[in-house]
């Protein structure tokens, strides 16, 4: 298990880089960031699992400009590892486990949203120094004051992380066991609610007069498609 939060902690931090600061490639969304969580921890399909639960709700939430949503990134690779974590500790896997998972990662990513705007606070502060520094032809300094920029998100990924990862299983391990057979009970009901719930939010950041008709129609179709099986 250290292995494995060695290496969530890298991946914390690689791709919360990605997400803002360094080159934003789009490895760091969901859909790319949990299935190679859930590779390299060696449960690739708990990965993908997460990914595609995790990829719907955020698609309308970019961290673009002045937005700061909660961390995508670090709910992902953190509901992975706690995925992990659970079939270590208690054996519990498959989908139910996975959803429980998710569904703590998700309110604790909120963390991520108060870490990302600290640090941009802090960055702000280091504008102004890098600006005075500019003034004087100190370029050096000017290249101090933007690793440590750098250095900032890094502590805020690697922050996030630690408390999805820790917080969640103080708090599945307990909880879990007298969870996981009432979430295996509703199955698929609770699955699809996560697309319904994604595809919502999606409809709800669109320029469309008839989104609410598009979403009800949809919802309507998915029923009679449950319905008909």
């Amino acid at each position: 298990m250290v292995a494995a939060y060695l290496t969530t902690g890298a991946l914390a931090v690689i791709l919360g880089l990605d997400r803002v600061a360094v080159l934003q490639c789009m490895v760091s969304r969901p859909l790319v960031a949990a299935p190679l969580t859930g590779w390299l921890l060696g449960i690739p399909m708990a990965g993908v699992e997460v990914g595609m639960m995790l990829e719907l709700l955020w698609l309308g939430r970019l961290p673009v400009g002045a937005v700061i949503p909660p961390d995508d990134t670090q709910v992902a690779i953190g509901a992975t590892a706690l995925a992990l974590t659970m079939e270590r500790l208690l054996g519990l896997h498959g989908m139910p486990a996975v959803i429980l998972c998710v569904l703590v990662a998700i309110p604790l990513g909120m963390i991520g949203q108060y870490a990302d705007t600290r640090v941009r606070e802090a960055n702000n502060l280091l504008a102004g120094s890098a600006d005075a520094a500019a003034a004087a032809g100190d370029s050096r300094r000017i290249e101090q004051l933007h690793w440590r920029g750098v250095g900032h998100f890094i502590l805020a990924a690697l922050f996030t992380c630690s408390v999805i990862v820790a917080g969640g299983t103080l708090l599945l391990y307990p909880l879990a066991p007298l969870l996981v057979g009432t979430v295996h009970e509703t199955g698929l009901a609770l699955q699809y609610s996560f697309t319904m719930i994604g595809a919502a939010v999606l409809l709800g950041t669109l320029n469309v007069s008839r989104g609410f008709f598009l979403f009800g129609a949809a919802f309507v179709a998915t029923l009679l498609v449950i319905g008909l099986r």
